[in-house]
């Protein structure tokens, strides 16, 4: 199984977690409890980078659905990077790509959080 998570911190409200890999039911229990580690210790505002990510399913969704709707109750935000278009693809039938924001790159993403998190 090829799966591996890195979390960055770049504030005390902001968070970065990668993900590489399979993020599929026998993995994303794994990230749910990041995900979940990373709002509990005052999160606002959390960036997903899927750039290292071959494959994702619906119990992935699940999690991000999840962790957006935490995040929120807090005036919270829970963005994307993802490049790969069959992974983004997913989020477009879903319509999830609505829900998030989702972008190329993770310096897109993380400028997009800097007004933000300087304050």
């Amino acid at each position: 199984m090829n799966f591996d998570i890195k979390t960055e911190q770049l504030s005390d409200t902001a968070y970065v977690i990668s993900l590489a890999g399979e993020v599929d039911l026998y993995t994303a229990p794994e990230f749910k409890q990041q995900l979940l580690e990373v709002i509990t210790q005052g999160a606002r505002q959390v960036v997903v980078d899927f750039t290292n990510t071959t494959f994702i399913d619906s119990t992935t969704l699940g999690v991000l659905v999840g962790g957006i709707k935490r995040l929120r109750t807090n005036d919270g935000e829970l963005s994307l990077v993802c490049n790969d278009r069959n992974i983004t693809k997913i989020f477009e039938i879903t319509g999830l790509d609505r829900v998030f924001s989702i972008y190329d790159t993770r310096d897109d993403a993380i400028s997009a959080l800097a007004p933000q998190t300087s304050a």
